[in-house]
């Protein structure tokens, strides 16, 4: 029997922890199977994913740029999914792609408390943001801001959405960033911080870096920096990998072992 195989689609993918960690997920639950980088150019990808169930693959996770196209290739799309307009976990069952969005769920699981009665500000207009924005709102939220370097994205993004639209980042109590900043270890802390818009205002009180690295990002040293409560990105891919892993296996995923595999 060939081996069961699950993925992560995106480009580039080589950087992802992806791989790494649900692997070490699949061997702690006793699996025999793979999980493996899927570098798709965006001009390949509804052709080559489409063919994916024939080679053996169960599932694949979705990341940049391919969120919005895995929304509108599914042939059947979670609550979420439609909500956001965008997907990050598509499963391959009875001739057909269903389209879920952990992203979504695996934020609000690595928040560890309710977002409800509090201001947030969102940092980006892509896919992650979008998700996001929904769980903010969707968890009862004060007020959601959406702030972008491109207005307009931003703009479409709260207005479909039901957010604000800020030109320039406001005092919150949350700050989630959803941009690529700080991904790049060449950029500084100042350069950072400038891009993201954030130079000259106060840390709240918890701030949320979707980027990960190899040790902490300028936001997050700008959060530890003024005594904010920190949510990596690595606890958020451990979150939304679990929600997917379940998804695709039906066991509860071994978040300890997933948080070391991602780290290491």
């Amino acid at each position: 029997m060939s081996r069961t195989l699950l993925g992560v689609a995106g480009f580039p993918v080589s950087h992802s922890r992806s791989p790494a960690m649900m692997n070490a997920a699949l061997a702690e639950l006793g699996l025999d199977w793979l999980y493996t980088p899927v570098p798709l150019p965006p001009e390949r990808f509804a052709e080559t994913v489409r063919a994916l169930p024939a080679s053996g693959f169960r599932g694949i996770n979705v990341t940049i740029p391919h969120k919005a196209a895995a929304h509108d290739l599914a042939d059947a799309r979670s609550a979420a999914v439609k909500a956001i307009g965008a997907a990050n976990t598509l499963t391959f069952s009875d001739g057909a792609i269903h389209a879920e969005n952990t992203d979504a769920g695996g934020f609000l699981d690595s928040l560890g408390d309710s977002p409800a009665d509090r201001r947030a500000l969102v940092l980006g207009a892509g896919g992650a943001a979008r998700a996001v924005v929904w769980a903010l709102i969707d968890g009862g939220a004060a007020e959601v801001s959406v702030w972008n370097r491109t207005p307009e994205r931003a703009g479409e993004v709260a207005s479909s959405l039901g957010a604000s639209h800020v030109e320039r980042p406001v005092a919150a109590d949350l700050i989630v960033n959803c941009t690529t900043i700080g991904m790049d270890p060449s950029t500084t802390d100042e350069e950072a911080m400038e891009a993201l818009g954030l130079a000259g205002l106060d840390a709240p009180s918890t701030v949320v870096d979707l980027v990960y690295g190899a040790g902490p990002t300028p936001l997050v040293r700008w959060a530890q920096g003024a005594g904010a409560r920190v949510v990596d990105g690595l606890e958020v891919l451990v979150r939304q990998g679990a929600r997917s892993l379940e998804g695709w296996t039906g066991s509860l995923a071994p978040l300890d072992t997933m948080r070391g595999a991602a780290a290491a």
